[in-house]
């Protein structure tokens, strides 16, 4: 059996338009979904941050916390919604696998922790609602997003040629961000309880875990933009890379009293957080006012660019 892991497949010289393979309409459905549930998660969680007990399916403290998840859902959003905006699946790989991995990390967190979310809790109707719903999206969409992916992939057509080579310095950039992310989020989500201070302020065990989706997915979502390395797919990447850099850097202005200001941990995320949207930002530019680079040869990509054999 072969296996395509969703690296561009060699599009043949002369290959009509019409062959590029699109977003199903399967995958178009869902992802409108999401966007409709990513809309509601970054207003409740971004702007009303300190409401948590009384509107979300959990009690999260501290605020600041609440606005860094409400900032990766910020940034999911707009993912999703230039995915489908485009519809070419080329393009909307990395947003749809991105989110995959955030969902089947998220499942896992909430059904470790299942005792700290308002199934029972006399807060609010709204958080008990909100604990139910929470639970049935993640129940549900992990497993709908992994069939969306395998069958997008298998589907009948060609990818484009990639056109704008990523430039090494860029590339070079994402891979230490990547492997920052990877490594705090690793720590994070398999030993929460940990006592090593990590990350600049305080949390449970469960929004650990939560926080740490969010690096890993990200950090995958850099690593796959390092091993594609065309500027041409990364620009709805790029544009979500801006968002969640940006929207961390408002939570931090927001909540910077519940950072412990003056630790490692805190050094680090300063130093790491406001390179993220300048990354982002520099791939977008240089995606939109580059001038498209053919790759020598007529009809096959560079090795990187070429669909992977896996399991035969």
């Amino acid at each position: 059996m072969r296996l395509d892991i969703g690296v561009a497949d060699t599009v043949a010289e002369g290959r009509p338009q019409e062959d590029v393979r699109k977003l199903s309409a399967g995958s178009k459905i869902l992802l409108g979904a999401f966007i409709a549930l990513t809309a509601a998660a970054s207003i409740l969680l971004f702007i009303l941050s300190a409401d948590t007990d009384r509107l979300w399916a959990w009690t999260i403290q501290p605020p600041l916390t609440a606005a860094f998840l409400g900032a990766g859902y910020g940034a999911g959003l707009v993912l999703v919604a230039l995915a489908l905006r485009d519809t070419v699946w080329a393009n909307a790989r990395i947003p749809m696998i991105t989110v995959l991995i955030f969902t089947i990390l998220t499942l896992v967190a909430t059904l470790l922790h299942l005792d700290r979310f308002h199934f029972h809790v006399a807060h609010s109707e709204m958080a008990r609602i909100a604990a139910w719903i929470w639970l049935a999206v993640y129940v549900v969409v992990p497993v709908a997003l992994a069939v969306a992916v395998l069958r997008q992939s298998r589907m009948p057509g060609v990818d484009q040629r990639p056109g704008q080579p990523m430039p090494r310095w860029l590339s070079g950039l994402l891979a230490v961000q990547a492997v920052i992310m990877l490594a705090v989020g690793a720590v994070l989500y398999i030993n929460p309880k940990s006592k090593a201070n990590i990350w600049p302020w305080a949390l449970t065990p469960l929004t650990s875990r939560m926080v740490a989706a969010w690096l890993v997915a990200f950090g995958f979502a850099a690593i796959l933009a390092v091993w594609e390395r065309d500027l041409s797919r990364l620009r709805i990447d790029s544009i979500g890379y801006v968002v969640f850099g940006m929207l961390q850097l408002v939570a931090l202005i927001r909540y910077g009293e519940q950072v412990r200001w003056g630790t490692p941990a805190a050094i680090l995320y300063l130093i790491v957080l406001p390179t993220i949207p300048l990354v982002g930002a520099a791939g977008w530019l240089m995606s939109v006012h580059g001038r498209p680079k053919e790759y020598p040869g007529t009809a096959v990509a560079p090795r990187e660019h070429r669909q992977l054999d896996g399991l035969r």
